[in-house]
């Protein structure tokens, strides 16, 4: 499980592209996002560097929590 800090999301639309973008990756598994710690735990081997420029590609900067 790695638990991603993404500070900038702040509404539904933000977390429903956090998971769109998270779910492109392969090797992710089940995504669980939290609005409000602004927190996003990602099932799977998926690299954390491949997580986090997903995210960084989908606007949404991160950083290992």
């Amino acid at each position: 499980m790695t638990t991603l800090s993404v500070p900038d999301m702040s509404c539904s639309h933000c977390k429903a592209t956090v998971e769109a973008a998270l779910g492109a990756v392969p090797e992710v598994g089940a995504v669980t996002v939290d609005l409000t710690t602004r927190k996003v735990q990602v099932a799977g081997p998926a690299p954390a560097a491949a997580l986090l420029q997903a995210l960084d590609k989908a606007g949404y900067p991160a950083t290992l929590a």
